[in-house]
Formats: C-alpha cells, structure tokens, sequence
C-alpha cells in the first residue's frame, strides 16, 4: 500500500511518500481503507519533531473515516466507520495510507448525515474540546463559560458541547467585525467580547455580562496575551483550562491575584488520550453528529497523493486558509 512516512524527524523533507506492507490486523484491532483522512497542525509538529512521544519510522495521521477491511462481529467488512485519537501517528503507524490498523475501541460507525471527508475532521477538535469542557472543566448547567477563539474549530465545537450537552451560558470572543458579525448569529453563543485591543478590556466586558460576577470556566484554546486576561475574567474559585500557547509558550501572571481568587489552573493534552478514551468520547457524540447538532467544517479541500506533501508545508507555513483533508484513493 501507500503510505506517508518519516524515518526520522525534524524537517518536512524527511516525510516521503512510500510502498509499505499492509497491515495485517491482530485480534482486538480491525483494518480500515482509509477513504479520508484529516491534515491537523500536530501532524505537521509531529514529522518536525515536537512530540515528545513519537518513535520512528512513522506514519502521521490522527483523524480517519473510511470502511472496514478486516473486521469483527461488531464492525464487519464493509461497515463505514471513523476514529481518532490514542497513539495514532505517535508509536503506532497513523492514517495517512490507504490502510491504518486500529484497536475496535477506537473506531465508531460513521455517522450517516456526514461524508468520508466531513467525518474524518470532527475527531481532534471535538475530543479536545469534550475533554476540556467536559473532563476537565466539569461545566455544569447554568454556568458561564468563555471560550477564547470562538471561531476556530475547536473553540465552535467547545461552544455547541458547551451549550447542547452542558447547558451552559457560552460567551465567545472575536477580534473582527466580520468575525463578530457571524458569531451573533449562532444560537449556542449567547453574547461576544471584543479582544481586538479596544477600550474595555476582555475582563471588563465579561463582568460587565455576569453582573459582576464572572465566569466559573474559562477556555484558553490560544495562551500566549490572552492567558492573563481571561484569568481576569475568573468568578471566585473559577477554572480556567488551557490547551496551547501561542505563539509564546512562557506567560506571566500575578500569582497573588490568583491565589487570592482560589482560581484553577488545568492543561489538557488529546495526545495523551488513550484509543479507548477516544472511542467512548465520539460514542457519546454520535447522537449529536446524527441530530445535526454537531456539524463539521464547511471550508475543506481534498489533497490526494499528489498534493498532500504540499499540503503540509502549506501547514506549517501558516498558509492555509482552509481545512485539507487527505483522501488517499
């Protein structure tokens, strides 16, 4: 089969385009012909050498939709399915290849209202932001979150898990008009602060939306300026969860205020997260996807082999405007 592989890391020249064996599966696994497969900025971090865990030679990919192969009595040949997560593309070979070998407890059955190429991207963003505002943040009915980067995906997907499952009050952040303008019409964001830098600040403009009070989570899916005034933005013994940084990993806050507030602090990692853990996240989200709750994005752009090494770079550049998604055949 073909396969995208790295035999060692940290240049974009090292990932190659390759004929390797096909898996053959063991029992607990099942085969799947990959038919799509999402390109996510970790997969690009990945081949340039920034996950610690990765061994090699590898091949990338953490998202997946496609058809059972080799199956079991639960998925026989032929069933569509979709998968994330665990150690996909780190220690075990990921899917971006005509064929990826997965344990059964990662994959699901397609949901039936999304394409191969529209379920092979809600995996990373949705079990991101489950994990931050479900595991982690426990959000509980009749809080206010605020979600930071509304308008990515997996500040979208936060904001619909946060409002659908939860039943949170969701408040989401622009720093467009035209961004603002687009998230006014969402029915799972209630209302919008303004962080391109004017005259009220973030935290001013939250307190201003909760009386005074503040919010019992915030989500930080940028860091970087932005790390401290959303912990502004924190009610007493409110919790703030964080899942990246950039572009500075380091930030500074006053640690007095912090403790003085009984804030809570918590990172969340997805490549920590185990197949199983995966599975059971997209499982619950199913009824979402089905219902049209949930929806993927509508910017994507198919690459095959032929455009997928461009594709990354594009990635890694920081040139890509829309959501490429590898379709191997």
């Amino acid at each position: 089969m073909k396969a995208l592989r790295f035999e060692k890391t940290g240049s974009l020249d090292e990932l190659k385009i390759q004929e390797t064996p096909r898996p053959e599966p063991v029992p607990g696994t099942v085969l799947v012909e990959v038919k799509a497969a999402a390109l996510n900025p970790s997969d690009v971090k990945n081949v340039l050498g920034r996950m610690r865990q990765t061994t090699v030679p590898r091949t990338p990919g953490r998202d997946f939709a496609g058809t059972i192969a080799t199956g079991t009595e639960t998925y026989p040949v032929g069933t569509e399915v979709f998968g994330s997560g665990g150690a996909l593309g780190f220690t075990c070979d990921g899917s971006h290849a005509e064929f990826v070998e997965v344990p059964v407890e990662a994959v699901q059955r397609k949901p039936s209202v999304l394409t191969f190429e529209q379920a092979a991207t809600v995996g990373i963003p949705y079990l991101t932001a489950w994990r931050a505002v479900v595991d982690a943040a426990s959000l509980k009915p009749g809080e206010t979150i605020l979600i930071t980067g509304a308008t990515g995906a997996v500040g979208d997907a936060a904001a619909r898990i946060a409002k659908r499952i939860c039943k949170a009050t969701v408040i989401g952040t622009s720093r467009r008009h035209t961004d603002a303008v687009r998230l006014k019409l969402l029915d799972y964001i209630d209302s919008l602060a303004d962080i391109s830098g004017g005259p009220i600040s973030l935290s001013e403009q939250v307190r201003a939306e909760t009386s005074g009070r503040g919010v019992e989570v915030v989500l930080d899916v940028v860091g970087g300026t932005l790390f401290e005034p959303s912990l502004r933005c924190l009610a007493s013994g409110g919790r703030q969860v964080t899942i990246s940084s950039s572009p500075d990993p380091k930030v500074t806050f006053s640690l007095v205020d912090f403790y003085h507030n009984e804030s809570h602090l918590i990172g969340v990692d997805t490549t920590q997260l185990s197949f199983q853990d995966a599975g059971r996240i997209l499982g619950e989200l199913l009824p979402y996807f089905e219902s049209g709750a949930f929806v993927p994005r509508e910017d994507l752009v198919p690459v095959g082999f032929d455009g997928v090494l461009n594709a990354y770079r594009k990635l890694a550049e920081d040139r890509a405007s829309e959501k490429y998604v590898f379709v191997p055949r």
